[in-house]
């Protein structure tokens, strides 16, 4: 099948990568893998991440906060072209200016995608990408855009079901999915059951590449941070985008609930009321923290908590916090999601919400060895995961470049 807009490698043409994230960098989880990615394969040769596309446009019938997620995006907007990472020169992160036209056809959806289009072209142009670069994408939104660009490669980072994005059209955004998992060269995993769903479509071209995690920042020797002790312990602890579509917030309201002696710390933005769970005297909401304050903060948790609703988004899903814990050394308490499967061993797993509450006391009780889950992840770096994403897409010892650190220590088709 004709895959649009592409041209044969060659010429030392594969300097750069334009990778369309699904998240922002000015607002959202700068440790998504969309961006730990990108920061080590920006070691190797120019990348140029541009931010979320969205999968709609914000309103009172279709988003939570409307007002706050239009303000952040125009602010977003300002900040053009920058390297937000000094010592990474070759880290570019840029916002196009763009229309809010989603689930559209017609001359303002074909203008729109010219409009941001241009605007990346010249972008790459400033991040110092030469030639034909290599593409790839998270944010099925991107593809009107993709479609039309000249690309040595194209990768479709199927983190996870965009289409379950319960604010979205889910089957205008199904039909962008299609595009990619159609056309791209290369499809990366990290969900066995999205890879199986998807096995009859994208064939050989699927790649599974399970999450990784930062190791030299989550460590569990680091330094525990000051405001946590201002919470008294034993420490339930949640750090993490606080989504009322991914976390069961009742569950997390019943365990401060039952387990009143301890405190349930929650660290992360909100896009969703937090008032039920910040009214009881247990609860500590901290709010969003700077990436950098992150393990220090949870270093001081107990026991890690996972309270994910059962949903088609969870289910396809691979949360990459499940790795950060353990590198952490906590006793993890989780609800059940297929790709946990290969971690119950380590991690305490709960099919109900009196089940979870009794796994968390369980672990208060109980805390376990840190050593054995520090260790459990060691293989799992993000140098490692952007050498198997770079060898896939056929990008390694190109244009004179020393390719990231790291092995395949994970992945495969």
């Amino acid at each position: 099948m004709r895959r649009p807009a592409r041209r044969p490698r060659g010429g030392g043409q594969n300097e750069g990568f334009i990778w369309f994230a699904a998240q922002d960098w000015w607002y959202h989880n700068q440790a998504h893998s969309d961006f730990q990615l990108m920061r080590q394969v920006a070691r190797s040769r120019p990348v140029l991440v541009v931010n979320s596309l969205g999968l709609r446009a914000p309103g009172p019938r279709t988003s939570t906060r409307p007002g706050r997620r239009i303000l952040r995006k125009l602010r977003s907007m300002t900040r053009f072209l920058r390297r937000p990472v000094p010592d990474l020169p070759g880290f570019h992160v840029y916002t196009p200016v763009m229309l809010p036209a989603y689930g559209r056809s017609g001359a303002v959806y074909r203008f729109n995608a010219w409009l941001i289009r241009t605007q990346v072209r010249v972008a790459a142009r400033l991040a110092g990408i030469r030639g034909v670069p290599a593409i790839g994408a998270t944010i099925p939104t991107a593809w009107p855009v993709v479609a039309g660009m000249a690309r040595s490669a194209l990768v479709f980072n199927r983190s996870d079901l965009q289409s379950a994005f319960p604010e979205a059209d889910g089957q205008w955004v199904a039909g962008l999915e299609r595009k990619f998992l159609t056309h791209s060269d290369h499809v990366l995993y990290v969900s066995h059951e999205l890879m199986r769903r998807d096995s009859s479509l994208v064939g050989e071209r699927a790649f599974f590449l399970d999450h990784g995690v930062d190791l030299d920042h989550f460590r569990a020797d680091g330094p525990v941070h000051p405001q946590i002790h201002e919470t008294p312990s034993p420490r339930i602890g949640f750090f993490g985008g606080i989504d009322d579509y991914v976390v069961d917030l009742d569950l997390i309201e019943q365990t401060a609930r039952r387990i009143p002696d301890a405190s349930m710390v929650l660290i992360g933005d909100a896009t969703c009321s937090m008032d039920s769970l910040t009214r009881l005297p247990n609860v500590h909401w901290l709010g969003k923290r700077d990436y950098r304050d992150i393990p220090a903060l949870g270093r001081g948790f107990d026991v890690a908590i996972m309270p994910w609703l059962d949903n088609e988004w969870i289910r396809f899903a691979n949360p990459v916090k499940l790795k950060e814990y353990l590198a952490l050394g906590l006793p993890v308490v989780t609800t059940e999601y297929p790709e946990v499967e290969g971690w119950r061993h380590l991690v305490r797993v709960a099919d109900s919400p009196d089940g979870f509450i009794d796994e968390v006391r369980r672990a208060l009780a109980d805390p376990g060895d840190p050593e054995p889950r520090a260790q459990s992840v060691i293989p799992y770096s993000w140098a490692g995961r952007a050498w198997a994403l770079l060898n896939t897409a056929g990008l390694l010892n190109t244009a004179g470049h020393q390719d990231t650190a790291g092995h395949q220590d994970e992945g495969g088709r």
